[in-house]
């Protein structure tokens, strides 16, 4: 694997994380790895941990939850979103949560089909 090389660990079986993961990938290079059919142990995570929240690794740092979403914002080119959510510090960490927790709610359903029409449409 290439020094700079990005890997996001999701949840497979995550209809929202699968669009997210579609979206990143029109504009930022990255090894996707769903977690239900990856080894994790090269990347120190557990199957528990990563059925918990989303992981981007680069080098030797691994980004969990809502500082994991503002590493790949940023490497995606959406710097100032990237700057909101860290430095919304809890805001930020609740929202991660509350979204994760939520994701099969009708109002995070209608988030995943405005993601996927956005990703049909590029």
């Amino acid at each position: 694997m290439p020094k700079t090389s990005i890997t996001v660990i999701y949840d497979g079986d995550c209809d929202l994380c699968k669009a997210s993961i579609t979206w990143l990938a029109k504009k930022l290079v990255f090894t996707a790895l769903p977690f239900q059919a990856s080894d994790l142990a090269p990347f120190g995570l557990t199957k528990e941990e990563c059925s918990q929240s989303v992981y981007a690794i680069r080098d030797e740092t691994t980004y969990s939850a809502a500082n994991a979403v503002a590493f790949l914002l940023y490497h995606r080119g959406k710097k100032a979103l990237s700057t909101l959510i860290k430095l919304s510090g809890p805001i930020g960490n609740w929202s991660y949560t509350w979204v994760a927790t939520h994701r099969h709610t009708k109002f995070i359903k209608l988030v995943t089909r405005f993601l996927n029409w956005i990703n049909s449409r590029n």
